[in-house]
């Protein structure tokens, strides 16, 4: 489950690096490519850890950033109803806490 896990968190964090290029090219958000590259960064940066002898603190990153993005897209989407960005990252984001959980739950 491990490497899946991984896996999900490299391409989870690529997509929030594109979503917030996107932002920025579609509606010139200076915040939405700050919080898209440091948000994204920080995920790959917990799927690295996840393979290394850190790996807990890669699934404590993870899952922080992983709410953090639910706590900003989910409410975004019930009030909107948008598929893109809000449904998809808040698809994203609450699948990564689960992911976490149940890797943590795992190793404990």
């Amino acid at each position: 489950m491990l490497a899946f896990v991984r896996i999900y968190f490299f391409v989870f964090g690529l997509l929030t690096i594109a979503g917030g290029v996107m932002g920025f090219v579609k509606a010139k958000s200076k915040p939405s490519l700050v919080a898209g590259g440091i948000a994204g960064g920080l995920l790959l940066a917990a799927g690295v850890l996840l393979g290394t002898e850190n790996a807990q603190a890669g699934l404590v990153l993870a899952i922080l950033v992983c709410i953090a993005l639910a706590g900003r897209f989910v409410p975004g989407f019930l009030k909107t109803k948008k598929l893109m960005p809000a449904g998809m990252m808040a698809a994203l984001s609450v699948i990564g806490v689960v992911l976490s959980g149940l890797l943590f739950a795992q190793a404990h």
